[in-house]
């Protein structure tokens, strides 16, 4: 991998060692400029007064963790395509799914190695194609795995053990123990289980946890000349490719603040000597089996990103696909309708006609668009948007779908007769699915013979005014907007005013309810930005 000289990385992470090691790792990958963040509030800062190219975010931080620092950079126009590796030991899959959710361009479990990191890395620039003055991307230099450093023990089967094991099985236990016979009784009782690697001090035993081929589990004696093991253990802790390394100490020491020292530094389990193999081989076995479930969490998290990267690519040639022969399907439909040589009983079956497209195009916003709005991920493209017609189509169809109802539906603005109703500065498809939604919702809720009105009035933003008969019941009015909320509404979901206040603000408009007991009546106000013909 190379990277441009002028590449700036941004480490987040509450661990000061972790930030260094980190540093260091990206250094040794030809990383020349890194910034650190102690949390995601300070990295926040930082990413809004200074140039960053990649972000590598650990996820529990206090302040800010990392997940709230990725909603905010992604609801943040001008970071919103930024970079951003969320590192991580978390296991439960709705968390993942949320950040995968909230824009996370990859994820990266500890632990990890340095052949990893650059992995990542890799991916995280080569999938959000940053500009080529930025960051040059190509293919990736295999990185050799560093020898092997193990202790040559004096009897030789312990060396012919870990040769012939090594193929057969991928899991390996690190011995470490100052008294060789010690190390080599261990070895003996595992070595046709697992690869055995051996360490006989606390320095080569984190040597071989801190390089790029970690142990999967740890033997660890406490009482050693120089390192001893609880030092071992917490420095394990600082550095991402040994930090969630199970540790199960091996010790004389077993009284209760060892314990619990032993504990506070991580430690799974303790095995008192001298050893009780019959207790501790199916305790190595059950720890063997969480790590070999914990493998497969980076495996399961890569899938999970390429299905969601999927979904999104399908959902947008999907948008794209159908929207366009929708909108003109519509267009087609509206000039059959106002063809003068269309009998009354024709043009309601082509309002019957455009209400079931208008429906189907609701459908795709509610089931894309706002995914992308509630993540941050949506960007605007406010073009003109002849607001009075789309208000006038949906009070039509309308007038046909309650026709039963008997409703009186009006329409009416403020501006003057002679003069060409202003446009609002948005989306089309929003603004159908928008209103109709709550010219619908007035419609259901109003009383048989009751009046629906729409109003348009001209101001400084655009204002449409929704009134109907019936009050909106009080124990729902300050969640009204709110998702999933519904009263009396057999079948009904709650999407309706949520989906509108959303599309409504997703074009930098607003929503409102005002409610009068006394003259039973609801009111709905949207504001949208009116497009200024003049400047444009």
């Amino acid at each position: 991998m190379i990277i441009n000289k002028q590449s700036v990385f941004l480490v987040v992470d509450d661990v000061e060692p972790m930030r260094m090691v980190t540093s260091g790792q990206l250094r040794s990958l030809g990383v020349n400029k890194i910034v650190t963040a102690e949390n995601g509030a300070e990295a926040l800062r930082m990413l809004q007064n200074r140039r960053v190219d990649i972000v590598l975010s650990d996820w529990n931080m206090p302040v800010m963790t990392g997940l709230e620092l990725l909603k905010e950079v992604r609801a943040d126009e001008r970071l919103s395509r930024l970079p951003f590796i969320m590192i991580t030991a978390e296991a439960e899959r709705h968390r993942i799914e949320e950040a995968i959710a909230c824009g996370v361009t990859d994820l990266l479990v500890k632990p990890y190695t340095v052949n990893r990191l650059a992995t990542h890395v890799e991916k995280a620039l080569l999938s959000r194609a940053l500009s080529s003055s930025t960051i040059r991307a190509v293919p990736t230099a295999k990185r050799e795995p560093s020898a092997p450093s193990d202790f040559t023990p004096p009897v030789p089967v312990m060396e012919e053990a870990a040769k012939d094991t090594h193929e057969k099985v991928r899991q390996t236990i690190l011995v470490v123990d100052d008294k060789e016979e010690n190390l080599l009784l261990l070895s003996r009782v595992f070595e046709g289980e697992y690869r055995i690697r051996i360490a006989l001090n606390g320095e080569k035993a984190l040597e071989i946890c801190q390089s790029d081929n970690p142990p999967d589990l740890v033997l660890l004696d406490i009482m050693m000349p120089g390192m001893d093991g609880f030092e071992v253990a917490r420095r394990m802790r600082e550095h991402p490719t040994s930090e969630t390394i199970p540790v199960i100490f091996v010790t004389a020491m077993t009284g209760n603040d060892t314990r619990l020292k032993g504990m506070e530094l991580g430690a799974v389990d303790f095995v008192a000597k001298p050893i009780d193999f019959d207790v501790l081989k199916p305790r190595v076995r059950n720890f063997m089996r969480y790590v070999e479930l914990h493998k497969q969490l980076q495996a399961n998290y890569d899938n999970m990103l390429e299905l969601a990267r999927l979904r999104e690519d399908v959902d947008h040639i999907t948008r794209h696909d159908m929207k366009g022969p929708l909108a003109g399907a519509i267009g087609l439909v509206q000039a059959l309708a106002d063809d003068d040589s269309m009998k009354q009983k024709q043009v309601a079956q082509l309002h019957i006609v455009e209400n079931t497209v208008l429906q189907v195009l609701n459908m795709i916003n509610l089931s894309s668009e706002l995914f992308k709005i509630e993540t941050g991920r949506f960007e605007l493209d406010a073009k003109p948007v002849f607001i009075g017609e789309i208000l006038r189509r949906i009070v039509e169809i309308s007038r046909v779908t309650f026709a039963e109802k008997h409703l009186i539906i009006a329409i009416d603005s403020d501006v003057p007769l002679c003069e060409r109703i202003p446009m609002a500065l948005g989306d089309t498809t929003f603004c159908y699915s928008l209103f109709q939604n709550l010219i619908k919702n007035a419609c259901e809720a109003a009383p048989e013979k009751s009046r629906v009105s729409v109003t348009l009035n001209e101001e400084t933003q655009l204002r449409i005014i929704i009134q109907n008969k019936g009050a909106v019941p009080a124990k729902i009015r300050e969640q009204f907007f709110d998702k999933f909320v519904t009263h009396g509404k057999e079948g009904g979901n709650g999407l309706g005013t949520y989906s509108a206040k959303v599309l409504a603000e997703a074009q930098n408009g607003k929503i409102s309810l005002d409610v009068s007991d006394q003259e039973n009546m609801t009111t709905i106000t949207v504001t949208l930005p009116r497009y200024a013909e003049e400047t444009a």
